[in-house]
């Protein structure tokens, strides 16, 4: 089933807060193939990767369907150990185009003090055919 486009300009429920461990950051790091400190500026991944499953969650759409397209991340300050962040998803744009919908969302990384730590734009690819 096709993604609905009247989805763009939809804001969905911030993420839990997230710690922002040392031991967090030395996984991932390990797991990307990144220097731990400072910490890898691709981190913001986990944050964001909750608010995305909160909106496909919302909008009943099987992450099997998703291909991740592109990701950006434009930074206010970095991010740091003893950091709490949690995640704000918009939905930006929904186009579809020879069987799949393309999802651009934008997620506002925020801390403890609702401060904006960065702000992360993806594109979502969804197989939206039966057949696919």
């Amino acid at each position: 089933m096709p993604i609905d486009a009247s989805l763009a300009g939809r804001e969905f429920p911030e993420t839990a807060p997230y710690a922002v461990t040392a031991d967090a950051v030395a996984a991932f790091a390990e797991s990307v193939g990144a220097a731990a400190e400072p910490v890898p500026p691709t981190f913001p991944i986990v944050v964001t990767f909750e608010a995305m499953l909160g909106f496909l969650e919302a909008e009943q759409v099987d992450l099997s369907r998703i291909v991740h397209g592109d990701q950006k991340f434009s930074y206010t300050r970095p991010v740091r150990v003893g950091d709490e962040l949690r995640a704000r998803l918009r939905v930006e744009k929904v186009r579809s185009r020879g069987g799949a919908d393309f999802v651009s969302t934008t997620s506002e990384i925020v801390d403890a003090d609702d401060a904006t730590v960065c702000t992360a734009q993806a594109t979502l690819v969804h197989r939206s055919g039966e057949d696919a």
